[in-house]
């Protein structure tokens, strides 16, 4: 299954998904500002990534800098899962493994 966490008002989101259905494939597309994922896919997608919650949180973001330093794993999480647009974009997954398409290019290594 391959999925992508996508922003279509983003440009690398926008070429991202450009990239995969150029070479042929069909995404899922989720609009996962419109619908979230859970704080579970989150967690799932954190491990298929191996970042810890802070790498795949948009720092620029003032939903970001109102955050205390203090906040548990757990915690960020789920303020990725309550204000989604903290998350990176766009993200691909793709059975058992993810990448952040930053650069789009970066999300061919899982394919």
């Amino acid at each position: 299954m391959l999925t992508i966490w996508h922003n279509p008002r983003c440009s690398k989101s926008r070429e991202t998904l450009a990239l995969l259905q150029a070479r042929g494939l069909s995404p899922s597309i989720v609009d996962y500002q419109a619908t979230p994922p859970s704080a579970t896919e989150i967690e799932r997608v954190l491990g298929l990534l191996g970042l810890e919650p802070r790498a795949l949180m948009r720092k620029g973001e003032d939903e970001y800098a109102a955050l205390p330093a203090t906040l548990s794993r757990a915690q960020l999480i789920e303020a990725m899962a309550t204000t989604p647009k903290l998350i990176e974009r766009p993200v691909v997954i793709h059975d058992d493994r993810a990448a952040i398409g930053r650069p789009p290019e970066a999300v061919l290594e899982i394919l």
